[in-house]
């Protein structure tokens, strides 16, 4: 991959999930409450500070993307948070999984742009 696409492209990873994670402590972007069965995970994932958790995660992924300094090992780590923002998405609230599949997209593409960091890992 050409390493100017990369860069650009895990720097919109970091943006992403930076600016989503910081929403998750003060909200700035005005999302409405999900209903029903999503409404009720949301809120037990909020009442339990599970949610706060993915927002340090998300915030401390972010800014190591934007910087490149562990970025290999957090977008690693984002690979968790975007497959269940995923399947939260399209299980219970399928209206609105858009964002979360491009997360997803952007975090496989990111992964693959920090291969060669991988590579002892997957040897075998």
């Amino acid at each position: 991959m050409n390493s100017k696409v990369f860069m650009v492209l895990r720097i919109l990873l970091g943006i992403f999930v930076l600016v989503f994670g910081i929403n998750k402590f003060a909200p700035f972007i005005p999302m409405e409450a999900p209903s029903g069965d999503a409404g009720a995970y949301f809120q037990a994932l909020t009442n339990s500070k599970t949610l706060m958790l993915v927002a340090i995660v998300e915030i401390v992924a972010g800014l190591a993307l934007i910087f490149n300094k562990y970025g290999a090992l957090l977008a690693l780590i984002l690979m968790s948070v975007s497959v269940n923002a995923l399947l939260f998405h399209l299980t219970l609230d399928p209206a609105n999984s858009a964002g979360a599949v491009v997360l997803l997209i952007l975090n496989i593409v990111v992964l693959f742009g920090y291969k060669d960091k991988f590579k002892d890992l997957l040897a075998g």
